[in-house]
């Protein structure tokens, strides 16, 4: 089975993602992780993260291996990310990796922005994760504070709005639902009642 989660920045996709594949066996990927490490490496290089052909060159020699590395989680890296996430030379370099991860057996979970709609479109089961802004940027900031980061909610807030811009926007796989997706507000669910909608979504479309 391969499940695709898609949605925004901080609309609780990637922890349902993860809870999802645990709860089935499956392989789990969080295909935004690409993104960050490719600009990562780039930060680390000194090249601009808007040079296209740079951007590609590093995805094209991404090194799977280092999708662990806490330094992805680091503030910057994500809104970085977004940049290099709009030119369609990254996207195709990192496409075939996604899908063959998803092709493992038994199955995989991916989370992204556009698994649904461009990576995987014949996956069994499509969720895509919404919340309002104010929520989601509430929750981030909330995140970013445990770890002791020093940020305040109206920059928190400001960094979603900007991602949510561009990733909505961009020329190449806009931020979107499939068309046979199931959409998931998370605005007034916690972890566990999203968790169960989740569940609920998939045995439903099993039991067809």
């Amino acid at each position: 089975m391969i499940i695709a989660i898609d949605g925004p920045a901080a609309s609780g996709k990637g922890t349902l993602a993860r809870r999802i594949a645990a709860h089935y066996g499956l392989a789990y990927l969080d295909t935004g992780s690409l993104y960050r490490a490719v600009a990562r490496d780039i930060r680390h290089s000194g090249a601009s993260l808007e040079d296209a052909a740079e951007a590609a060159r590093f995805a094209r020699t991404l090194d799977a291996s280092t999708l662990s590395d806490p330094g992805l989680r680091d503030p910057g890296v994500g809104d970085a990310a977004s940049i290099v996430a709009k030119f369609p030379e990254v996207r195709q370099a990192l496409l075939e990796f996604q899908r063959a991860f998803a092709r493992s057996a038994p199955g995989a979970v991916l989370d992204g922005r556009d698994i649904g709609t461009v990576v995987l479109p014949d996956a069994e089961v499509k969720i895509f994760v919404v919340a309002d802004t104010e929520v989601r940027a509430r929750r981030r900031y909330n995140e970013l504070v445990s770890r002791g980061e020093p940020v305040t909610y109206e920059g928190v807030l400001a960094v979603i709005k900007g991602r949510d811009d561009r990733d909505m926007n961009r020329a190449a796989a806009p931020l979107k639902a499939a068309a046979d997706a199931h959409v998931l507000d998370t605005t007034t669910l916690g972890v566990e009642a999203a968790f169960a909608a989740a569940l609920a979504l998939i045995g439903a479309h099993q039991s067809r």
